[in-house]
């Protein structure tokens, strides 16, 4: 049986599956000259350069959504913790 090959490209998607190396690791994440996207140094797609700065640009509008996102739920939390009481409806018949 034939042994399927461990990199290459399906459908223009890279992939990798040799066993990564500690140096293959941290060249693949900081390479200086090359796009915002590079390929993964193990698995299927691409990574973010964090050698290029639109990468940096991306994580912090990431986190910044992030932060927005457990602020305005810790705040919803809040506001409906408040609400939990007893409720007294009166009804006028006039």
């Amino acid at each position: 049986m034939a042994d399927k090959p461990q990199s290459g490209d399906l459908f223009g998607v890279p992939y990798n599956f040799d066993r990564p190396s500690i140096s293959r690791l941290l060249s693949s994440y900081w390479q200086p000259g090359q796009g915002m996207l590079v390929e993964k140094p193990f698995g299927i797609g691409y990574t973010l350069n964090l050698a290029n700065w639109r990468s940096w640009a991306v994580l912090l509008v990431a986190g910044g959504l992030l932060f927005q996102e457990r602020k305005s739920r810790e705040s919803a939390e809040l506001t409906d913790d408040a609400d939990e009481g007893p409720v007294e409806v009166i009804v006028d018949d006039d």
